[in-house]
């Protein structure tokens, strides 16, 4: 079971705080820190948080959200192995040309390191403060993945959409990861609504789950097996990450394992009151023996 921590980018304005953090979870043997991302958070807002009973996210308009990839790549030039992930970013209102130059110059500053977890987004407010339709979010993520990966591949790009109208340009660097036999970022799905395993099964090489619970991730990744099975793909090709709290010890960590769980990414608020001091205990009580 590989172990992550969740997100590094949130309620931080200390740069020096943030390169601690890092330095020392790689040192405790953690193999990733992940992000999350909102550009805005709105005063107030109609559009239902689809992972709380509140139909809320756990942040005010005033939380600092340090931008994902730059958070990644201050983090990055500080540390050696552990891996540097979104969790996620939200494609659907962001720019794929700009997106796909900047996951692969971070991927190759990073020597190979970047896990690209990406959503379609839920806040209607704030695609229009973006100024990207709400509407169609889905079939503009699924077109801008495979764009994506048109621009990473070093060919010439052409590619004609509903929503993209590329030709005749290549994008370098090139990401020093590969799919395949093609450079590619490794694209890691969020969520669990709508047509996640269908996405998941056509575009994905990994599925960030949202739901703590292992007899919930065993029943998804039924579905998910369903869906890879009607494309010809097995479903052990997808990397399975999911939240954890942190407790149950061994126990739960083996029933995640046996939901077909690969990565177990803990927040940070669980941690205690000095996350630096929680994930190293954490780590000398659950890491090491995994």
């Amino acid at each position: 079971m590989k172990f992550g921590l969740v997100p590094i980018n949130i309620g931080v304005t200390d740069a020096d705080a943030l390169i601690e953090l890092a330095v020392r979870a790689e040192a405790a043997g953690y193999e990733s820190l992940w992000t999350f991302e909102h550009v805005i958070v709105p005063i107030d807002y109609q559009s239902k948080y689809p992972y709380s009973n509140s139909g809320k996210m756990g942040a005010d308009p005033e939380t600092p959200f340090i931008d994902p990839l730059i958070a990644l790549t201050l983090i990055a030039g500080h540390t050696h192995k552990i891996r540097l992930a979104t969790g996620v970013n939200i494609l659907s209102q962001a720019n794929p040309l700009y997106l796909a130059k900047q996951a692969a110059s971070i991927d190759v500053l990073s020597s190979g390191r970047l896990e690209l977890g990406l959503g379609i987004g839920w806040l209607r407010e704030e695609f229009a403060a973006m100024g990207v339709p709400f509407e169609r979010r889905g079939a503009r993520f699924d077109d801008y993945v495979q764009a994506m990966r048109k621009v990473w591949s070093g060919e010439v790009v052409e590619h004609s959409s509903d929503f993209i109208d590329w030709s005749g340009f290549k994008s370098y660097p090139l990401p020093q990861q590969t799919r395949g036999d093609a450079p590619s970022v490794p694209i890691v799905m969020g969520g669990n609504k709508g047509r996640i395993f269908k996405r998941t099964a056509a575009l994905g090489d990994g599925w960030f789950a949202p739901s703590p619970k292992p007899e919930e991730i065993a029943s998804a990744r039924v579905e998910l097996a369903r869906e890879c099975e009607a494309l010809g793909r097995d479903v052990n090709e997808i990397e399975i990450t999911c939240m954890w709290p942190g407790r149950g010890g061994r126990e739960a960590i083996d029933a995640f394992a046996a939901a077909g769980v690969s990565r177990l990414v803990v927040p940070l608020q669980a941690l205690g009151a000095s996350p630096v001091e929680g994930l190293e205990q954490l780590a000398d009580e659950i890491i090491e023996a995994a």
